[in-house]
């Protein structure tokens, strides 16, 4: 069996620090880039971008949508990227935000988890509003493969606020409850003191404060720059665990440039570097 997320994860911080680069080429991305809105553009980003990462980061977090909205050829460049980033040693978190029920689930991982899915991951994320007992076949698949599952539970827009910190039945809060259950989930799953199945946190909101250690997770933290977090926000928010954070930044770093994006990555992987160092 392949090590854990949680253990690869953790050798990739050693070296590089938590900061996972987001690769989100949206058309603005691309013409600012100068490479164009089209499949070749698309295809030219993703090898410039594998480039400044290697080396620099230990985490990248390509956005599916970016790819998907150019057919089959932005879904081949996907494919490539993931394959061409873990080669080398990259860890890869496929945002996908995906969450249905039973064997729908259970296709969406063999996409994506395990040595045979076609656009293999180590990690992706997933909507838990159909229940996270739906997301059994996610699980399972995350478990073999060494894989994590990361449920968005705080996301950072603020329209999410209104079913995320709306109140159940036993007086917590929809994303309390959700992140308790992550951990009920993972202690059966594993004797690790880090689970399979981890949370998305955006640190742009911090009340009601969360019980974060409780869930035996490793945390996505995205938002960082342009939507409004910084290191500081992120060291706040995950004060109580910050070695289980993986902090992404997207766009404020794909602003600079294809010429300045691996000094900008560095940079930005240095500070997170000192203001997470527990």
């Amino acid at each position: 069996m392949a090590d854990s997320f949680s253990v690869r994860f953790a050798a990739a911080r050693a070296v590089h620090g938590p900061l996972s680069l987001g690769l989100d080429p949206s058309a603005e991305v691309l013409e600012r880039w100068g490479v164009g809105d089209s499949p070749d553009g698309l295809d030219r980003f993703a090898d410039i971008a594998l480039s400044a990462a290697i080396g620099t980061v230990g985490l990248i977090k390509p956005q599916s949508a970016f790819y998907e909205r150019h057919g089959w050829r932005g879904i081949r460049t996907l494919q490539r990227l993931a394959a061409d980033a873990r080669s080398t040693g990259l860890l890869v978190i496929m945002d996908i935000k995906r969450g249905d029920v039973g064997s729908t689930n259970d296709a969406y991982a063999e996409a994506y988890l395990g040595a045979d899915a076609p656009l293999a991951a180590d990690a992706i994320t997933v909507h838990p509003y159909l229940g996270l007992a739906a997301m059994s076949g996610f699980v399972s698949r995350a478990e073999l493969a060494g894989g994590c599952l990361l449920v968005v539970t705080r996301s950072t827009n603020p329209e999410g606020r209104a079913i995320q910190a709306a109140q159940t039945r036993d007086g917590s809060t929809v994303e309390q409850a959700l992140l308790r259950e992550i951990g009920e989930l993972n202690a059966t799953l594993t004797d690790a003191e880090i689970g399979p199945v981890g949370a998305v946190i955006g640190p742009t909101h911090r009340d009601p404060e969360l019980d974060l250690t409780a869930a035996r997770a490793l945390f996505l933290a995205p938002g960082v720059g342009v939507q409004g977090a910084t290191a500081t926000d992120v060291a706040r928010v995950f004060a109580a665990c910050p070695d289980r954070v993986m902090p992404s930044a997207s766009r404020t770093l794909l602003a600079s440039g294809p010429h300045r994006l691996r000094d900008a990555v560095a940079t930005l992987a240095a500070e997170f570097r000192d203001v997470l160092a527990g």
